[in-house]
């Protein structure tokens, strides 16, 4: 017998996808080492197109790397910590202190934890549709059952708490928030997170709201803190250096807990338990967080007109505008536009097989709506950190491909009508 056939992935997986760096990310390196120069427009990865980290950023990492050899404490630095507590103080959210606060290797490391610390077999979490596909893939492999809520693109891709709070059970026990949300850009209204912070509130679900594109929003759009609406049950705010200050790849995150902190503390010494048993997060990097939080927030002039992301996001929505086929709700935050294709136009769509296509025809990887946990085939995620030059390259390459599915398209339904003639004469 084989290893092969001896060797089985766990059965925890069944449910777990992560295509944005799946299959056709794979195939994007072979087509790479063989020699083609791939755009990849899959995974917001800021380092990967020039973007530069803050250089007193990494100044305070070397200043501190003596102070940095050793495992610190689970939860992180102090003075990390307690530059995340000032923040939240600056933003409204009150009853915070470092003992609230733990540092992770990056958010994705933090939602499996806070995840993992709550759930038991055939829990609920209610997650947005579309996603950030981790959620979904951390609530299964912990063991609960994501029940998604839908963001309906004709309503701008923002939720209705009626509809939230109608798929409530009596299994259910927290709701993921992602605002500013990846994959569509869209930044919740006020009224829509005050009405899903009294849902929470009043089936006492705990809340955990996903602010990693905080402060990248654009023309005038607010990203307004879960955690100033949430004061009656338990609220979890995630964030951290990746996006805002463009250190993907020093893997330092963040949650913070605030509201009803009374009768959490079982739940809280669990996920420092669980914050134990990986000793702690990365050190050298999280010297590099009070720098970020209490510096300049050069963030803002690269989402302001003139700033790099702000004229790639122009550039994206005139090459839609332009289109044919394409249609888009205009992200007022985060880095990403969700792109729609005219089902009138083009009848018989499938997102991967157009994913598939684009890389191997004209050299651009995106991501497959249905990627995102939507039930709608006809949607593809594509970042805006590329300049606005090369995003005009690749909507060019887009349009053309678009056209040649068109053209197929009538030229099949053409046959399909000689066909039929013929067979009535």
């Amino acid at each position: 017998m084989s290893i092969e056939d001896v060797v089985k992935p766990s059965e925890s997986l069944k449910n777990v996808r992560y295509e944005i760096r799946g299959r056709l990310a794979h195939r994007a390196h072979e087509l790479e080492r063989l020699g083609y120069e791939i755009i990849p427009l899959n995974i917001g990865n800021p380092g990967l197109f020039g973007f530069r980290t803050p250089e007193t950023m990494r100044l305070a990492m070397i200043e501190n790397l003596a102070e940095s050899e050793a495992y610190c404490h689970q939860k992180g630095i102090f003075p990390a910590r307690e530059a995340v507590v000032m923040q939240q103080q600056a933003r409204g959210v009150s009853g915070v202190s470092a003992e609230e606060v733990f540092i992770g290797n990056g958010v994705s490391e933090l939602i499996d934890l806070v995840l993992r610390a709550l759930l038991n077999e055939g829990d609920e979490v209610l997650v947005p549709s579309p996603d950030y596909p981790l959620w979904t893939a951390a609530v299964n492999l912990n063991g609960g059952r994501a029940v998604h809520y839908r963001c309906r693109p004709e309503n701008g891709f923002v939720p209705d708490a009626a509809e939230i709070e109608s798929l409530v059970t009596r299994r259910t026990r927290a709701i993921v928030v992602i605002n500013p949300n990846n994959p569509t850009g869209a930044t919740y209204p006020r009224s829509v997170l005050e009405a899903i912070a009294c849902l929470a509130e009043r089936h006492k679900l705990v809340v955990f709201s996903d602010e990693i594109y905080d402060q990248m929003v654009y023309d005038g759009a607010e990203s307004i803190p879960m955690a100033t609406l949430v004061h009656d049950t338990l609220c979890a705010t995630l964030s951290g250096l990746s996006k805002i200050y463009r250190a993907c790849g020093y893997r330092v995150g963040w949650a913070v807990f605030s509201g009803r902190l009374r009768g959490a503390s079982d739940y809280l010494a669990a996920l420092e338990l669980l914050s134990s048993l990986r000793l702690c997060a990365n050190v050298p990097a999280q010297w590099a967080v009070q720098t970020a939080l209490g510096g300049h927030q050069s963030i803002r002039e690269l989402v302001s007109p003139g700033g790099r992301l702000y004229e790639s996001r122009a550039a994206v929505l005139e090459a839609v505008a332009r289109s044919h086929y394409l249609q888009v709700t205009p992200p007022s935050g985060a880095m990403y536009a969700f792109l729609g294709v005219d089902r009138e136009a083009l009848p018989g769509f499938d997102d991967q097989q157009f994913a598939l296509d684009l890389l191997e025809q004209k050299h651009v990887l995106v991501a497959p709506g249905v990627s995102f946990n939507v039930p709608y085939r006809n949607h593809c995620r594509v970042t805006l950190l590329p300049d606005a030059a090369t995003l005009r390259v690749v909507f060019a390459r887009i349009e053309e491909l678009l056209a040649t599915y068109a053209m197929s398209s009538a030229q099949s339904a053409g046959n399909r009508v000689v066909e039929a003639q013929a067979r009535f004469k």
